[in-house]
């Protein structure tokens, strides 16, 4: 890699010529990416990318006039000082926080690269050129500001809000509440099962532990290996089998704990009973509410299907114990 303050001048302008290109296609990308979801928010970008195209053109008009056609072969990865980027735009569905914080680095990158370029320039037209440059992509996060306005009106942003808010129920809501409503429901029976026909806080402790995580591995799978996410937009299916993997083995071990409580306390059993009881009482408010808020379902509905069910399932487990 040749150091900054090595580069020649045809260098610098081969340089400045492949960033342009390589953020224009960037700013397309994201605009492809973005047609569907956002429609609005694509329009922007792909402004963006018009306005480095043009700066590229400006640049290859400058060299060809100094050196002629051919470009030397030398982009911003084979010179010292420049941050790596991550690339993300190879990456479908990507959050509108995401791609923002990458065109928030691309444009400080040409910024501080124009003006250590316009410093070291010796030729007049050149720094000329170069400090303009600079002054643009300085203001490059204003003229994003400004056809957001003019693009984004109120009706625009609440579509896009409302669609981005449909990707996060889909990407993460759906999969952590199916594995929240399954760690809660289905491990109810087994645990308290166990706690009625031992009395036995440490043993039905390892049951609980035991049902939770087999219960969080097999939802995290099923997960994972039920939808790719590319037809559904519901994002990476590993991703996915994490958060419904994660959020059933969390809602197992929310009534497990309890059963923490060492044996040789007095009333040790029922201590622990009864903090479990009282966990799973908020554990089935908890589902409901989370249904009722993101999932359409109408609140008494909710409660109805999540704390009947949940309280079966716990009766169940109780007598069975207690047979």
């Amino acid at each position: 890699m040749k150091p900054f303050s090595a580069l020649s001048e045809r260098e610098v302008l081969a340089v400045a010529i492949s960033a342009e290109e390589e953020d224009s296609r960037i700013y397309a990308t994201f605009a492809e990416d973005l047609q569907e979801r956002y429609p609005d928010t694509a329009r922007i970008f792909e402004a963006m990318a018009e306005q480095e195209r043009g700066h590229r053109h400006r640049l290859l008009d400058l060299y060809e006039k100094r050196f002629g056609p051919n470009l030397p072969p030398i982009r911003r990865e084979d010179v010292k000082g420049f941050l790596k980027r991550r690339p993300v735009w190879l990456t479908k569905n990507l959050s509108l926080d995401v791609i923002r914080r990458e065109v928030e680095t691309m444009e400080l990158q040409a910024q501080r690269f124009y003006i250590r370029a316009a410093e070291q320039a010796s030729d007049v037209g050149l720094r000329r050129l170069l400090a303009d440059l600079a002054e643009e992509e300085r203001d490059h996060e204003q003229y994003a500001a400004r056809i957001t306005t003019d693009i984004l009106n109120a009706s625009a942003r609440s579509a896009e809000d409302a669609t981005q808010r449909r990707i996060f129920v889909l990407q993460y809501v759906q999969p952590g509440l199916a594995g929240l409503m399954d760690g809660s429901v289905s491990t109810l029976a087994p645990l308290f099962a166990a706690a009625f026909a031992t009395h036995n806080n440490w043993q039905t402790f390892l049951v609980g532990l035991a049902a939770s995580i087999g219960a969080g591995i097999s939802m995290g799978f099923a997960e994972a290996l039920s939808d790719d996410g590319s037809l559904t937009g519901r994002g990476s299916p590993w991703l996915r089998g994490f958060v419904c993997g994660l959020m059933t083995t969390v809602g197992g071990l929310g009534h497990s704990v309890p059963y923490l409580v060492p044996d040789n306390w007095a009333n040790a059993f029922w201590i622990a009973t009864a903090i479990a009881g009282v966990v799973v009482f908020f554990e089935l408010w908890a589902i409901a509410f989370i249904r009722a808020r993101y999932m359409d379902t109408p609140f008494l509905q909710a409660v109805f299907q999540i704390v009947l069910g949940g309280a079966i399932v716990l009766a169940v487990g109780i007598l069975i114990g207690a047979a």
